[in-house]
């Protein structure tokens, strides 16, 4: 089995090298040239191997090789207000009980949906810095009570980064616990199962202070054999792994592929918490999201689809002003949201109705 660095050092950065593999022609080339000098692309052998050379319309290959939709410029790089909540360098506190790092930029492969593109392997202006000055604002700031580790991949960081973080987060009393957001399980399992000293140090943490990890399974194609070993070394760790769908155009937009990918999580001990509607971002919202109405269709088919551990999921929007649930239908031009985090007092837990059109997709 080769170790996760090298499947990265193999990785694929350039269009023209993927051109004889993926029968992109030369015209092709020239357009998706243009999308990767925006929007980097990188994947690497192991999600590659993934993909059905001979399906131009491949849910894998959607989902990491670059689109002439992606020079579309409506939308925006930063949908939920990631800026005004930034107290200091790749730290956000957005919800009294939550903070948030931006550990790092990379990622081991670039998703084509990523709502942070606007510095996932670009910029790192974003990125923590000063990880002492980060935990001492945790540790003077009471009512958080857990941390949420992202990127880009939290596990892109090298594992003394990450011994690091562990060692000043496991040390402050009132976090319950800490979160890494990664989607290595899924696009990288390697990372996870040629390091053992990153499974000892993530071992040896969650004695001292309880660790999840967050993944980002979006099709039944990614649930492979090496993703299962993964899944399995994690919950073996004692670490719970828990799933972020996001409802995709062209990669899981159907109730039978979303309910199979849930039921299938399930079954591996990966227990599926939100299915996230796709964010306006600038070159993701033209070819990847989902009308609303339609969206909330394909969630109760696919809920339907679940024994009672598959029904926890919820389907959820991350709003500028807040984690916002997609209830369901008030009637034939009205739906139902919820408020199950939200920036501002006023809006905690609060239910309310909006009229929505077939094709809208967000709320303004």
């Amino acid at each position: 089995m080769n170790h996760w660095t090298s499947l990265l050092a193999q990785g694929y950065q350039d269009i023209r090298k993927l051109s004889t593999f993926l029968h992109v022609s030369e015209e092709e080339i020239r357009t998706l040239e243009q999308v990767q000098e925006k929007y980097p692309l990188f994947v690497n052998p192991y999600y590659l191997s993934l993909i059905d050379p001979s399906d131009p319309d491949d849910p894998v290959r959607r989902m990491c090789i670059p689109s002439a939709e992606e020079l579309y410029t409506s939308g925006s790089l930063d949908t939920s207000g990631e800026k005004s909540n930034t107290v200091m360098p790749g730290l956000q506190h957005k919800y009294a009980q939550t903070a948030l790092i931006l550990s790092t930029n990379q990622c081991a492969m670039y998703c084509r949906h990523c709502f942070r593109r606007r510095l996932v392997g670009i910029s790192q202006e974003e990125s923590a810095v000063d990880l002492v000055q980060i935990a001492e604002y945790i540790r003077s700031h009471r009512e958080i009570s857990n941390v949420l580790i992202s990127g880009g991949d939290a596990f892109m960081n090298s594992n003394e980064v990450i011994r690091e973080y562990l060692s000043l987060l496991c040390d402050i009393p009132h976090l319950d616990y800490i979160r890494f957001g990664t989607r290595t399980p899924v696009v990288l399992p390697q990372r996870i199962t040629t390091d053992p000293e990153l499974k000892s140090l993530l071992s040896e943490a969650s004695r001292r202070k309880k660790v999840y990890l967050v993944t980002q399974f979006n099709h039944p194609h990614e649930i492979t054999s090496e993703a299962v070993r993964a899944v399995r070394e994690l919950l073996l760790l004692g670490i719970p792994v828990r799933n972020q769908t996001v409802l995709l155009k062209g990669v899981n937009d159907d109730a039978q592929t979303m309910g199979t990918l849930l039921k299938e999580l399930t079954a591996i001990g990966v227990i599926p918490y939100y299915v996230f509607q796709c964010r306006p971002v600038t070159g993701v919202m033209n070819h990847f999201q989902v009308p609303l109405r339609r969206g909330y269709r394909i969630m109760e088919s696919a809920m339907n689809q679940q024994n009672g551990m598959g029904k926890s999921f919820r389907f959820m929007m991350s709003h500028v002003t807040g984690k916002i649930e997609i209830l369901g239908f008030r009637d034939e031009t009205s739906m139902l949201f919820k408020y199950h985090q939200a920036k501002y007092d006023s809006d905690k837990s609060r239910i309310f109705e909006l009229p929505i059109s077939e094709d809208q997709c967000w709320l303004s």
